[in-house]
């Protein structure tokens, strides 16, 4: 989101260490956000297991608007906060301003969208999920994730909207006569900084909490029927019959990506936050918020775009060994392991309506083939399965 009221006078300026410091840092941040983003869609794109999960078509997409933000966003930014200056005219300040709030936008209702894909995998009957997550809602709701961001960036910043009954303190602000510098400011009165926020910020936070919440009741549900299943009794028989294992997977699963989504939704309230509170505070109290606490808030908004898939490498399985086969080259030892040997094609059946994978294995000392018989996980987190 655009610095809303960035007033970097010769005043506020930086001196040339703060300058040094603020280019170092600002550059690792863009470097990591674009590396790290396009890591994750390469990532999917080339890992077919990756590609097998719904949320990942979520997360690719997230992926992509945080990776236009660092490239058309996030340099400009720099550029002017370390020039002190801005140089590239008036109607580029307002594109490069409205792509700034519609890419951001776009981030954080692609995080509201994984969550309640999440909260339907987890808290929900797969046949449920698989009602409610078709292709075609996924469909809207990645396009409703892009088009709606388009009704609060460039259709009101174009039509100058959100500098109604504020034009001459803009003006002020806009250009420095001691240092003779301009700077491309954007202001928003009451009404826009109030639509805005809740549009981009206010919604999705409550109903990521909401389903962040539900997913952490579910998930503490499942951990207690985990405990209850590892401590079953031993039958009459005197032979001690082992839990179901698809219901333990499927549970550690769900449990595991709830701690997972949990802290990606802590990154996120810790970045965003300052900022969009700011941000509502500001128009009604006169426009007194100092520049460089803006700057600051609007650069702590900005690391949410470059440290989602780093969330992600540490924290996901799937997706750690994706990046380490990308990052290696493809080196074998990252793929996963066939069973014994090497494994052929598989087949599927249905035993007692519970269905069955038909794995070949040949054994390394080519002498027989062993046929193993598998079950197929249905859970839509698991990333495991034949191929």
């Amino acid at each position: 989101m655009e610095e809303l009221d960035v007033n970097v006078s010769s005043s506020e300026g930086f001196g040339i260490a703060e300058k040094i410091v603020l280019l170092t840092f600002i550059s690792a941040v863009i470097l990591m956000a674009i590396l790290g983003n396009l890591l994750v869609m390469v990532a999917v794109c080339r890992d077919r297991q990756l590609r097998k999960i719904k949320t990942n078509y979520f997360i690719v997409s997230l992926a992509f608007a945080d990776l236009l933000v660092s490239v058309l966003v996030m340099p400009f930014g720099a550029i002017e906060l370390v020039q002190d200056n801005w140089i590239y005219g008036e109607m580029f300040c307002l594109v490069r301003t409205s792509l700034d709030v519609l890419l951001t936008t776009a981030s954080i209702l692609h995080l509201c969208c994984i969550s309640l894909d999440r909260y339907y995998a987890i808290c929900c009957q797969p046949l449920v999920y698989r009602n409610k997550m078709t292709p075609l809602r996924i469909a809207v709701m990645l396009g409703g994730c892009w088009v709606i961001p388009t009704f609060i960036s460039f259709l009101p910043i174009m039509q100058g909207w959100n500098s109604i009954g504020i034009i001459d303190l803009i003006q002020q602000r806009q250009f420095n006569k001691a240092s003779n510098s301009t700077y491309c400011i954007f202001m928003v009165n009451k009404p826009y900084a109030i639509t805005c926020s809740v549009v981009a910020f206010y919604i999705p936070f409550l109903l990521m909490v909401l389903a962040y919440y539900r997913i952490y009741i579910t998930a503490r549900e499942h951990a207690h029927q985990i405990r209850v299943l590892q401590r079953a009794g031993t039958p009459a028989d005197g032979r001690q019959h082992p839990p179901d294992q698809h219901s333990t997977h499927r549970m550690k699963t769900e449990t595991k990506a709830a701690k997972t989504l949990c802290i990606i939704m802590g990154c996120f309230c810790l970045c965003w936050a300052p900022f969009f509170v700011t941000n509502i505070v500001d128009p009604f109290i006169n426009y007194t918020v100092p520049g460089k606490l803006w700057t600051a808030f609007l650069w702590l908004g900005y690391i949410n775009s470059g440290l989602n898939p780093f969330l992600y490498a540490f924290l996901n399985k799937s997706f750690r060994r994706a990046f380490l086969i990308i990052l290696c080259c493809g080196d074998e030892r990252y793929r996963r392991p066939s069973i014994l040997g090497q494994t052929v094609p598989c087949s599927t059946t249905t035993i007692n309506g519970s269905t069955h994978v038909l794995r070949y294995t040949v054994l390394h000392n080519g002498h027989h083939q062993e046929q193993e018989k598998l079950p197929i996980h249905n859970d839509p987190e698991s990333q495991e399965s034949c191929f």
